[in-house]
């Protein structure tokens, strides 16, 4: 009996020791080849570890949080995304950190909003909004609101918009952009977006969806503009018509510490 209970307890060590996750080393874009990494679907992140990273597990979620979990839980080696719903994930999960690389600092991505391709007069007033915020000091006021030095978001008053509904949709999981606060979805493109609403004449009504269905319902027309971090790129431009730029951004990778 007593030789069985060892070798019991000589498997149980095995098990326990082939068990444990060994420890992977990523300090830049160089150390990402063959790894498991995690992406958000339908973003440039998504695109860039697919078409750049040789031999990657590219490994897409809904939301960069979820990405994170699976991170957390060590079934996946990183996480590539923008830098400020980076930022916010690590701030809330203390065994994550920032990696950042030159790569990425000298190929930033511009967001801005989407409309359905040929609505112009749309377009024109998210374009008078966003030039005349940046021009009478509201844009510096809602990157402050949103992206204050000492990390503590003052989310501003909602705008009272009326009038023929306008609808924006958004990812509402992409802080500090759009994220869910309550009850409501509240975010950086979603007080731009009650702005622009208000420019128009119209009243804002936000739709929280995959942001890899944002593009299909702008061109189904469940939603009349997309207002949610969306990077500029050639690709997207086949589809849809793109604001002034009002953001640059750049990729960052996730690891465990």
């Amino acid at each position: 009996m007593k030789k069985i209970i060892l070798l019991a307890a000589a498997l149980a060590l095995v098990a326990i020791t082939g068990c444990k996750k060994s420890t992977v080393d990523i300090k830049g874009v160089s150390d990402l080849a063959g790894k498991r990494i995690g992406v958000q679907t339908g973003t440039t992140g998504e695109l860039f570890v697919q078409e750049e990273v040789e031999n990657a597990n590219c490994v897409s979620f809904k939301s960069g949080i979820d990405a994170a979990l699976d991170l957390k839980n060590g079934a996946i080696d990183c996480v590539v995304l923008d830098e400020l719903p980076a930022q916010e994930i690590v701030k809330k999960n203390p065994s994550l950190k920032i990696i950042r690389d030159p790569y990425f600092a000298e190929n930033k991505e511009e967001y801005a909003i989407a409309v359905k391709k040929g609505n112009s007069a749309l377009l024109s007033k998210i374009d008078e909004t966003i030039n005349a915020m940046k021009k009478n000091g509201d844009y510096e006021k809602l990157v402050n609101a949103f992206m204050p030095a000492d990390g503590n978001i003052q989310i501003p008053a909602s705008e009272a918009t009326s009038g023929e509904t306008v609808v924006l949709g958004t990812n509402a999981a992409f802080p500090p952009f759009e994220y869910v606060e309550g009850k409501k979805i509240v975010g950086f493109d979603i007080t731009m977006g009650e702005r622009i609403a208000k420019t128009a004449g119209m009243k804002l009504e936000v739709l929280d969806m995959a942001f890899d269905s944002l593009i299909p319902a702008l061109q189904a027309g469940t939603i009349d503009f997309i207002a949610a971090g969306m990077s500029v790129t050639e690709e997207r431009k086949k589809n849809v018509d793109f604001s002034v730029p009002y953001f640059a951004s750049e990729q960052v990778i996730i690891v465990r510490k």
